[in-house]
């Protein structure tokens, strides 16, 4: 499929910025089995970032007993302008988190398990012993599921990371999530080289790690920033690549620039795959944890 620049002359060209089009409509929540994970979530006093972040997919995961936990409380210390998690000051963290975390994922028997975060920046090491310490919990209740962190850029705190790496999780997630033009705008407690960075040293401390990002479209980048954006996390050796369309959360957050079309996702996909990614996941409603089990075995992690 030939890829042609999405803007020319500032003007948008294909696509669609009116209302939001018939295949970004999802069914909405139930079953029995999303009544009995949001039950278990309660009960154990565990977050998801399905709920926190308005995900669209979360009736379809839920009911497929599929879940992203995000640890270390429910708000975050940055305020993206695209994240729909509340911000401000955190309360205190919970050392006995990741004992709740690993019996709820002993009690849905999860093959694989997502765990993500709020920044902490607010602790110093940015909450990294939290996620090592789900870790350690799952692989001794459950040791045959595989544990895919999507983890903050922790300030670039290299000792952070490495407390991370060192719990030798199966896949380490960090989302570029836009164009460098954007950062600033999008995600103005973050760096765009910073998120790099981290994937580089990540594959430093361990090659045979499996690392992923993931890019959020429609923004307002432009096809060449776009795949700009994709070299630079293939440069990095980057093994799994998600890519899928921003939704605003509400009237406060950024609003949506362009819709794109199934069509372009598929081009975006196929673009990614020359670039030697192991896999590519891009579709409309693609998130990074979305499928993230069929991702690992497309990518030959499990």
């Amino acid at each position: 499929m030939e890829l042609v620049p999405l803007t020319r002359g500032g003007r948008v060209v294909g696509g669609t910025t009116a209302r939001k089009p018939p295949w970004l409509k999802v069914r909405a929540p139930g079953g029995s089995n999303y009544a009995q994970v949001r039950r278990l979530m309660s009960d154990l006093a565990l977050h998801t970032v399905c709920e926190e972040a308005h995900c669209p997919n979360i009736g379809e995961c839920w009911e497929h007993r599929a879940a992203t936990f995000m640890v270390l409380g429910d708000v975050c210390t940055r305020n993206c302008a695209y994240c729909a998690v509340a911000h401000g000051t955190p309360a205190p963290y919970d050392p006995e988190e990741p004992i709740r975390l690993a019996e709820a994922v002993e009690k849905l028997d999860l093959q694989h398990v997502v765990i993500t975060s709020v920044d902490r920046d607010d602790l110093p090491n940015g909450g990294a012993e939290i996620f090592a310490g789900c870790v350690t919990e799952i692989r001794r209740r459950l040791p045959t599921a595989s544990v895919e962190l999507l983890i903050p850029d922790f300030k670039g705190s290299e000792q952070a990371l490495r407390i991370v790496v060192e719990s030798e999780p199966d896949i380490l997630n960090h989302n570029l999530e836009t164009v460098t033009r954007l950062y600033r705008m999008a995600r103005p407690g973050g760096r765009y080289d910073r998120a790099l960075q981290l994937l580089r040293r990540a594959k430093a401390m361990n090659s045979h790690m499996t690392t992923k990002s993931g890019i959020m479209v429609g923004l307002g980048e432009d096809w060449d920033e776009l795949l700009r954006a994709m070299r630079d996390l293939a440069a990095e050796h980057v093994d799994i690549l998600t890519m899928g369309q921003y939704l605003r959360p509400s009237t406060d957050h950024l609003p949506v620039a362009r819709y794109y079309t199934p069509d372009e996702f598929v081009a975006l996909r196929e673009a990614g795959m020359e670039m030697g990614f192991r896999h590519v996941e891009s579709g409309p409603l693609v998130r990074s944890s979305y499928h993230a089990w069929e991702q690992a075995e497309r990518a030959a992690v499990v």
